[in-house]
């Protein structure tokens, strides 16, 4: 008969299970209108985004950056509210709720409609909001 083995540590250790809430995030950035929290788990840095009404990047963050428009590339989901992404080069996206998106660097964003806009990200999430991000993938030939 076979011994049963659960519950008994095994020779070899296995990193801990790790659970993190972002309502308690590692690290918080506010700014008018706007807030970012950030947990890091799994090597991972996933950030949650919470912008009232009237929030624009360009307006509310970018002096936070010192750059004139978002330098971060951002995978992510959005959970509530709206979004409007204007891309350096012209092209411009209204994401909402459910929509999955990768937006590259050099962009400005802004909340639209009266409902506050919340979003996950999953990539870009460590350097939002940071003086002098860089973009985290170079980008193509003929953007400014």
């Amino acid at each position: 008969m076979k011994k049963s083995t659960a519950g008994k540590q095994s020779a070899r250790r296995r990193a801990p299970i790790v659970i993190k809430r972002l309502d308690r995030a590692d690290d918080e950035r506010r700014f008018e209108k706007g807030a970012f929290r950030l947990v890091r788990v799994g090597g991972l840095e996933i950030g949650r985004a919470e912008y009232e009404p009237g929030w624009r990047w360009s307006t509310h963050v970018g002096p936070l950056a010192g750059t004139s428009t978002c330098e971060v590339e951002h995978v992510g989901l959005v959970l509530s509210g709206r979004a409007a992404v204007k891309m350096d080069d012209g092209e411009e996206v209204v994401l909402g709720p459910g929509d999955v998106f990768y937006v590259p660097p050099g962009h400005d964003s802004w909340v639209v409609g009266h409902e506050p806009y919340v979003s996950l990200h999953l990539q870009g999430a460590g350097a939002y909001a940071t003086k002098g991000a860089r973009p985290t993938r170079p980008r193509k030939q003929g953007r400014r």
